[in-house]
């Protein structure tokens, strides 16, 4: 009788997916771009819409990294059924095809960001049940998707709710960094370019730049490992917003620049941004 009584419930209970090679058409970036998508247990079966985590994979990788690598899945399917994080959307876009990178070029040529905003964000949130709220709204990343992490909450903290860079890119300390960085990616420009792409794409220039107004914002989680070779512009972003006085979380574990860290922090990144999705 038992038995009678749980069969029916395993029957209609659906496991999560993902997709990890699904496209749309870009007109700003002229051609089609690639994307991955988790979708929660019971997404299909039931009417409800979800927040929704973008999560930007790091140099080298593509939107399946998160997938194959960081076994996103996995790690997301246990962290709802251990009741540390609520079910979520999560969304993985390429940003490795064409430049790589999430930022506009120097000369607006590429202009990725304003793809990611402008077209990729209004198409996911209109294709899928996502809960279009900036409350409901996260982004985090690794490494180069770290530094995106940063680089779209300080520009947009009216969409985010939480951002967790991990690991992150916080882009040149100074601008003679960012000219030399420049001239390493074959971006060569004019005094006054540089020092646009300085202000725009410099983790600490835009924390220094916050209003007052606007300290809290977003709520942040940034994580670190202690052998990683960004540790410095993660520590003096740390010390920047402790400065400008801007709350937030700061992590450094024990650990390097690989996939066994990112595993290991994408429990904490799941659990920190429910607390924003869930009402106080």
């Amino acid at each position: 009788m038992v038995l009678f009584c749980v069969i029916p419930v395993l029957l209609f209970a659906q496991p999560s997916k993902v997709f990890d090679n699904l496209s749309l058409p870009s007109k700003i970036l002229k051609g089609d771009r690639k994307y991955a998508i988790y979708l929660p247990p019971d997404y299909e079966a039931s009417q409800r819409s979800y927040p929704v985590l973008y999560l930007l994979h790091g140099g080298g990788d593509d939107q399946t990294g998160w997938v194959q690598f960081g076994e996103v899945q996995h790690i997301a399917d246990k962290a709802f059924a251990d009741g540390i994080a609520t079910p979520m959307i999560i969304v993985m876009p390429d940003a490795n095809t064409g430049q790589r990178g999430y930022f506009n070029d120097l000369k607006n040529e590429w202009r990725y960001e304003d793809f990611f905003f402008e077209e990729f964000m209004p198409f996911v949130e209109k294709t899928y049940r996502i809960k279009k709220e900036k409350r409901f709204r996260a982004v985090a990343g690794l490494s180069m998707g770290g530094g995106g992490s940063f680089m779209y909450a300080l520009h947009h903290p009216e969409l985010f709710s939480s951002a967790c860079p991990l690991s992150a890119a916080t882009g040149p300390v100074t601008l003679e960094d960012t000219k030399a960085w420049l001239e390493q990616r074959s971006q060569k420009g004019t005094d006054e370019q540089i020092s646009i792409y300085y202000k725009k794409y410099t983790a600490l220039q835009l924390i220094n730049g916050v209003p007052d107004d606007q300290k809290k914002a977003v709520r942040w989680y940034i994580d670190c490992g202690d052998d990683d070779f960004l540790f410095e512009g993660n520590s003096l972003v740390h010390i920047a917003m402790r400065k400008k006085e801007i709350p937030h979380e700061f992590r450094i574990r024990d650990g390097g620049h690989n996939w066994t860290y990112w595993r290991s922090a994408l429990p904490n990144v799941l659990s920190f941004v429910t607390e924003s999705f869930h009402q106080y």
